[in-house]
């Protein structure tokens, strides 16, 4: 029985399995792939040296790892279908949101009609938390002595009064918040507070259009009311 040659050898003792688990290998890839590591067994079968045959245990290491790595292309398969209907699901959530205020990052506040609300939050209790509001320039106009408060996400009126008490004109302002305990800084991030006006189609459910602050990914909403 004619011997197999040199690169058939070389191939009988590892066959290569390689690009087979590709994340872009299609459904008809592996079809095919898995056809011609059939036919390349086969064919050693068949031309294999009596005195010399190949070993079972490494035929049967090497079905099984076909059997893996066809496994994983059908599961990545399914984890993209999945990840669609997820997506679509996601949207269809984040949609009902419109026409609901929402707490997300950023440091927005908009006045209008002398009232504004923003938000911030600590990272631990404090026993003073301050508030400085700043017009669109960065001046700060209006400094504001919240005591104590806890953990978490806080929200807070302005009535649109600076320091002086002079009412201030309607639009866009920022605020800045700093925060201790017991002489100890706490943590304290500003958030943004507004009126979702919309949804933006996109990846991962899209992202919300919120009056007065923009473009806002649902990742970053804390807080829905």
């Amino acid at each position: 029985m004619a011997a197999v040659d040199s690169t058939q050898s070389t191939t009988a003792s590892g066959l290569d399995l390689s690009g087979l688990s590709s994340g872009t290998t299609a459904a008809n890839g592996t079809d095919s792939a898995s056809d011609r590591f059939l036919t390349l067994l086969v064919t050693q079968l068949k031309n294999q040296d009596p005195l010399n045959p190949l070993d079972n245990a490494q035929i049967t290491s090497q079905l099984a790892q076909l059997s893996t790595v066809s496994g994983i292309n059908q599961l990545n398969t399914t984890l993209s279908q999945l990840s669609a209907s997820m997506d679509a699901k996601q949207y269809l959530q984040a949609a009902s949101l419109v026409g609901h205020s929402v707490v997300a990052d950023g440091n927005a506040m908009t006045l209008a009609d002398k009232k504004a609300t923003g938000a911030f939050e600590l990272g631990d209790d404090a026993d003073r938390v301050t508030v400085q509001v700043k017009d669109p320039s960065g001046q700060i106009v209006r400094t504001i002595d919240l005591g104590a408060q806890s953990a978490g996400v806080v929200t807070f009126d302005w009535d649109g009064a600076n320091d002086s008490g002079a009412a201030m004109n309607d639009g866009k302002y920022t605020l800045a918040v700093s925060a201790s305990s017991s002489g100890k800084t706490v943590t304290a991030t500003p958030l943004a507070v507004g009126e979702v006006k919309g949804l933006i189609p996109g990846a991962n459910g899209g992202t919300l259009n919120v009056d007065g602050v923009g473009r806002v990914d649902l990742s970053s909403v804390r807080q829905i009311s």
